[in-house]
């Protein structure tokens, strides 16, 4: 088996646990290239290249499908603000173009932040409205919300009569 093909395998399994961006997959050969001490970092880069390009032929790599899956999965499952999950997709590696096209609304911000808020407010029933106000403060800007957001999720629930 050669170099390219057993790499090519390496990748694909990578892929096969969940989808990947580009970058993770390049980041992920250049370390298992540099394990296996091919001879040169030119050749390396070479060969992840072709590889990367084979992949990207056959849509087992596809930013944009990538960022759009990230977000839904994020906002349904592990929901945050849309300013960490911009800042997680580009520490990612997907491209500032592709972020932008997604459309994230302050609505979908405001969603999530009503959303964990909605989670965490049986555990503090019977604390005075002022120390739900501050622990879920803390909690949803560490979650990454802005102050507005907060605010007002917290508000539209404690209003409820939650």
């Amino acid at each position: 088996m050669d170099n390219f093909e057993k790499f090519y395998n390496k990748a694909l399994e990578f892929l096969s646990y969940r989808p990947r961006s580009e970058k993770e997959v390049r980041d992920r050969l250049k370390l298992k290239t540099q394990k296996s001490k091919l001879k040169s970092s030119t050749q390396n880069s070479k060969l992840i290249d072709s590889i990367v390009e084979k992949l990207k032929e056959k849509k087992f790599i596809d930013d944009e499908g990538f960022a759009k899956g990230w977000v839904e999965s994020r906002l349904r499952f592990k929901p945050r603000s849309l300013r960490l999950i911009q800042l997680e997709l580009k520490q990612k590696g997907i491209d500032q173009e592709i972020i932008n096209n997604l459309q994230l609304t302050d609505d979908s911000d405001l969603k999530s932040a009503k959303q964990l808020v909605g989670k965490r407010i049986e555990r503090l029933k019977g604390l005075p409205r002022q120390k739900i106000y501050e622990k879920l403060g803390r909690y949803l800007a560490s979650k990454g919300f802005n102050w507005d957001t907060i605010k007002k999720s917290i508000d539209e629930i404690l209003d409820k009569g939650v």
